[in-house]
Parts: C-alpha cells; sequence; structure tokens
C-alpha cells in the first residue's frame, strides 16, 4: 500500500491532520533538532527508526514535546525517548502501511544531520 507524502514536504504523510500552513513550521522544528542534536541513526527494524541524540535536558525536552504534538496529528507514529547509561534515543516507529514516511523520515535526519 502506498501513502502520498505532502507535496514538498519531505517526510510529511498527506493524511496529517496539522493545518497545512504550519506543516512547514513543524519540519523545521524537526530539522533543528536533527540537525542540532541527531548524532547517530540506526534502522533496527523495517517499522522503526533509532535516533542518537546528544545527551541533555534540553534536547530530551524538545525530542519529548515535539513528539507529543507530531502524535496529535499523525497518530500512526509511536515515539519512545530513552534515557540510560549515559544516552539519550528517540525511537520512531509506524505500521508497516506507513514504512514510506519511515523511509523520507530517515532521508530527512540524513540531508540535516551532521552525522
Amino acid at each position: 500500500m502506498t501513502h502520498d507524502l505532502a507535496p514538498g514536504l519531505g517526510w510529511v504523510p498527506s493524511s496529517c491532520t496539522l493545518p497545512s500552513a504550519e506543516q512547514p513550521l513543524r519540519v523545521a522544528e524537526f530539522d533543528a533538532l536533527f540537525a542540532d542534536a541527531v548524532r547517530g541513526v540506526a534502522r533496527p527494524e523495517r517499522t522503526r527508526l533509532r535516533l542518537e541524540l546528544v545527551l541533555s535536558p534540553e534536547n530530551a525536552a524538545r525530542a519529548a514535546e515535539l513528539a507529543a504534538r507530531e502524535n496529535g496529528c499523525c497518530s500512526f507514529f509511536t515515539f519512545g525517548l530513552s534515557i540510560a547509561a549515559g544516552s539519550l534515543t528517540l525511537d520512531v516507529a509506524v505500521p508497516e502501511e506507513h514504512v514510506e514516511v519511515l523511509d523520507a523520515l530517515q532521508a530527512r535526519v540524513g540531508a540535516v544531520a551532521p552525522l
């Protein structure tokens, strides 16, 4: 099954309920988090992306706040934030039918994060 992505917004699915005018702002917020905090990316499963973030209270708060807001408009996302053993990770999971959205999100991380 294929889901269209919003034109010009990279990983934003067309099913997103966030008002269209606000979508570029949300993408910019994620881009800023990716550029400032991502220090590693892994794809442990086809439906799960793991982002290793620079450990700081600010990055944890930013990631949690963005994940909570994103889940409000794209409820198919499952986010998990972990702080353990001196690391901060953000797991992003989707159902199989939304894998192309996760693929596009991973590509976006790769385009903006200084890895």
